[in-house]
């Protein structure tokens, strides 16, 4: 007699515990921003052994990158709310706090050129990641409006301190975005 619920294999086991930690990770880098969310945090949030954690990620830095990208699936699967959602996510958990590394590329960036390549290809990564989620004959061009809106949004909050983006509730900020985003990876009227 066959077994009515086969075990996942072990790719599948692998694949659930990856989406659980990223879950975890993005909740907490939303919640907490970067420098205050620990893989021990993570793990315990995921249900996994901080070990593992690295195991998958190998840093925080890593987990970071990983937790805010967008994927194509995320739009396949949700259409362009879906993909906006994400989108804002990932610029809240930005807002929340970006790791040191990030800070000090983003602070030199315009007067240090290695600090400037650096930024340029982090961003070309965001835009490729972005764009191939948009399925429009233009999607680089509106995949790289949204990254300079968040990246905007993120330096102005951040680095510039503006104190209307600085105070602002980032729910609310989201919600006002959330148009203009949805705009931009939605190619149909």
């Amino acid at each position: 007699m066959a077994e009515a619920n086969p075990r996942p294999s072990r790719a599948e086991r692998r694949r659930n515990t990856e989406a659980r930690i990223l879950g975890a990770a993005r909740g907490l880098f939303a919640e907490r921003g970067f420098e205050r969310t620990t893989i021990r945090a993570v793990a315990a949030d995921a249900g996994v052994d901080p070990a593992l954690v690295m195991q998958y990620f190998g840093s925080k830095q890593e987990l970071f990158a990983h937790a805010v990208r967008v994927s194509p699936e995320q739009r396949s699967t949700g259409g362009a709310e879906q993909l906006t959602g994400a989108l804002l996510a990932a610029l809240g958990m930005k807002m929340a706090g970006l790791p040191a590394t990030s800070l000090a590329t983003f602070r030199s960036m315009l007067t240090h050129p290695q600090a400037a390549e650096r930024a340029r290809s982090s961003l070309s990564e965001q835009v490729d990641q972005i764009s191939a989620a948009i399925p429009a004959s233009d999607a680089r061009l509106r995949a790289a409006l949204v990254t300079a809106i968040t990246v905007g949004v993120v330096i102005t909050r951040q680095l510039l301190d503006v104190p209307e983006l600085r105070d602002a509730d980032p729910e609310r900020i989201a919600a006002l975005l959330r148009g203009c985003l949805r705009a931009l990876t939605d190619p149909t009227p």
